[in-house]
């Protein structure tokens, strides 16, 4: 077990709260395992069940007058900063479905720009049901949050519904495919608005734990480049120093700290904190330092790479189990371990830490046999 987190740990079949909770926020976070890399609800028996049906503001109603200091603002934003608890793709969907006028005329464009001066009417919509299947997969489930006072325990930002407003059920944010660790799904709209707001201003607390091919160097430190699409490849990232000018890409900065250096220099244990959540960001920004995550086909830490750099440096007596354990290899060694953020009820700052799954356990204790040096 990887004990790099200020936090308590706990195993994936033995869960608890970290903190105690004690209000009636409806949420929930999970562990997602490699395995499950689609995953992104709870199995039936997964969570506790709960009857009480909280207000979803279908009909709410707003009438209100454009006040914005200068030039113009796009309706649906507009909309969602004005009314509470309600995510932006819920006004989107009122505004498709023909609930909102301006000045009178009703607009059914979300881009649809709106001034100072101009007079809003909108009205709410109804959730519509969700279209897909729900799926039997086992996702255990860190913590719970509900109204229920005998709940038990059990451990780039997405919107509470799709572009027709249809209900994803809860889905806040995304790992990459690949990618295990937490994950916070809210369990009812008001939790998803909150959650939403608190990704989108970079208040999320996000640590994840990888490991490279080679070494960072320096050991610690923070990357500020933006990232944008790979002209090269378009199913990729890329950071690209001095791009934001140009519009090629998006503002992006993680910090990082090698925790260990294993096998005597081929791979490191490195911690990564996000200040931004662009897709790809640790792998684009490791690659851009050299350092592709070990099993990372796409971004460079090929599996080929990985036993040019590991199989002279470990034992002579661990050479075949390296050469098994990354043969095995289908994802990057990437793990969402921390998840820290703001209760949406009680303010209160909450945090979970999971533990590695057990393909990347076993490697790094591998590595940790054929040589461990910590950093200070």
């Amino acid at each position: 077990m990887l004990s790099i987190s200020p936090v308590p740990s706990f195993s994936i079949t033995s869960v608890k709260y970290l903190r105690s909770p004690s209000s009636s926020s409806f949420i929930s976070v999970f562990p997602k395992l490699s395995r499950f890399v689609t995953a992104t609800s709870a199995t039936p028996n997964s969570t506790p069940e709960t009857t009480t049906t909280r207000v979803n503001n279908a009909g709410l109603k707003l009438d209100e007058t454009v006040s914005v200091s200068k030039g113009k603002i796009r309706l649906d934003s507009w909309i969602s900063s004005r009314v509470d608890g309600v995510s932006r793709a819920r006004v989107q969907s009122s505004i498709r479905q023909g609930l909102v006028s301006v000045n009178g005329h009703v607009i059914d464009k979300v881009s649809h720009n709106v001034k100072a001066g101009d007079e809003v009417h909108c009205t709410i919509s109804k959730l519509q049901p969700l279209r897909a299947e729900p799926e039997d997969i086992p996702l255990p489930c860190v913590a719970t949050y509900s109204n229920q006072e005998d709940d038990d325990d059990s451990d780039e930002e997405e919107t509470f519904s799709d572009d027709e407003g249809m209900i994803r059920p809860g889905i806040v944010h995304r790992l990459d495919k690949g990618t295990s660790g937490l994950l916070v799904v809210a369990k009812d709209e008001h939790s998803h608005a909150h959650l939403a707001e608190q990704f989108k201003l970079h208040t999320i607390e996000r640590v994840y734990i990888s490991l490279t091919t080679g070494v960072p160097s320096p050991s610690q430190g923070r990357i500020d480049v933006p990232i944008g699409r790979d002209s090269n490849n378009r199913i990729r990232m890329a950071a690209i120093p001095g791009s934001l000018s140009r519009g090629r890409a998006r503002h992006a900065a993680s910090r990082y700290k090698v925790v260990e250096t294993l096998a005597g220099g081929g791979s490191a244990l490195v911690e990564w904190r996000l200040e931004t959540g662009r897709t790809h960001q640790i792998r684009a920004h490791a690659k851009y330092m050299g350092v592709p995550l070990l099993g990372d086909e796409v971004y460079g830490g090929t599996k080929s790479m990985a036993l040019s750099l590991l199989q002279r440096r470990v034992s002579r007596s661990d050479q075949e189990e390296i050469i098994e354990l990354v043969s095995r290899m289908d994802r990057p060694c990437l793990h969402a371990i921390v998840l820290g953020f703001e209760h949406p009820c009680t303010g209160e700052i909450i945090k979970f830490s999971c533990p590695p799954p057990p393909d990347l356990a076993e490697i790094v204790g591998l590595l940790r046999r054929s040589g461990r040096d910590k950093v200070e």
